[in-house]
């Protein structure tokens, strides 16, 4: 099945339009008609091959949701006219004991939603700047926000559940205070997560207080800096990272959301505004996600 897409063929490259193949749905996959894309950094990144092993063509987007329009004849969970949403895992090896924990993120065998090996044509996975997905069940979330906030939950499915989930595994809640280095698309997520969460939320001046945790979710196309050692010995402080989350962890970030009514702050662009979009991202020149109308792809 032929859809329109945006892609770069290499990294020195712009995005332009392009033809992709996507396959038919299997018995327990599910295909959607994605309304709405999120511009993540991590799709520049991976895009202009500032991350190692990008394979051209590449088609960037993992912050995706739209409507079911076909489910396989053993999908039990979605039917056509579905909200639905797909962040940045595809497929996992659903046996190890990741993926029994529901920590399908952590995965040795992890399928990104783009450029991760596939059967599929062109051998590596196609994202999110395009009109069609197909994907198993198990890696589809529900959206219970109304219809009319579908385009600013797109970036909860990456930059939403990157926050979410070191705020719930540290425990943010009442009596806790909360630090968001940097008011970004991720860290305006965060605020507002941590808000929701019942902490007390402040921007991150200097190191920590005694037994306080750094969480790094960026991932930068450099080597992080590390900070002097005794600035962590002295007050048992601690640097952790975290990764994006498990698939029912997701669903519970978007169930959480929709309950409080909390959704991303959002720039909607065309397709063909991408590039622009690109280095608009890098200045910091938008507040705080840009999100494609997929249905620009038709024109």
């Amino acid at each position: 099945m032929k859809i329109k897409a945006v892609g770069a063929y290499s990294a020195k490259q712009p995005l332009e339009p392009m033809d992709i193949t996507r396959r038919e749905p299997g018995p327990n996959d599910v295909k959607i008609e994605i309304a709405y894309c999120g511009v993540c950094h991590s799709d520049l990144h991976q895009v202009r091959s500032e991350w190692a092993g990008t394979v051209y063509p590449c088609v960037p987007g993992h912050e995706i949701v739209g409507r079911v329009v076909a489910v396989g004849d053993q999908v039990e969970k979605y039917a056509p006219g579905d909200l639905v949403g797909v962040g940045c895992i595809v497929d996992s090896c659903k046996h190890c004991e990741e993926c029994e924990d529901g920590l399908e993120n952590y995965c040795d065998h992890m399928t990104g939603t783009y450029n991760s090996p596939t059967p599929d044509e062109p051998g590596h996975t196609l994202g999110g700047y395009s009109q069609q997905i197909v994907v198993h069940e198990r890696y589809v979330l529900r959206i219970r926000h109304p219809q009319e906030q579908l385009a600013a939950v797109a970036p909860l499915l990456c930059a939403g559940i990157t926050t979410y989930s070191p705020l719930r595994h540290w425990q943010a809640g009442p009596g806790k205070k909360v630090g968001v280095v940097g008011i970004g698309g991720l860290g305006h997520m965060g605020i507002k997560l941590a808000h929701a969460m019942g902490a007390h939320v402040v921007a991150f001046t200097t190191l920590l207080k005694r037994d306080g945790t750094m969480t790094l979710v960026g991932a930068p196309a450099t080597p992080h800096k590390s900070p002097e050692v005794f600035n962590l010995i002295m007050k048992r402080r601690a640097i952790a990272g975290s990764m994006i989350g498990g698939i029912p962890e997701t669903q519970e970030m978007l169930d959480f959301c929709a309950e409080h009514g909390i959704v991303a702050d959002i720039e909607m662009i065309r397709a063909d505004q991408i590039n622009e979009a690109y280095e608009r991202m890098l200045r910091g020149d938008v507040k705080y996600r840009f999100v494609i109308d997929n249905r620009t792809l038709t024109d």
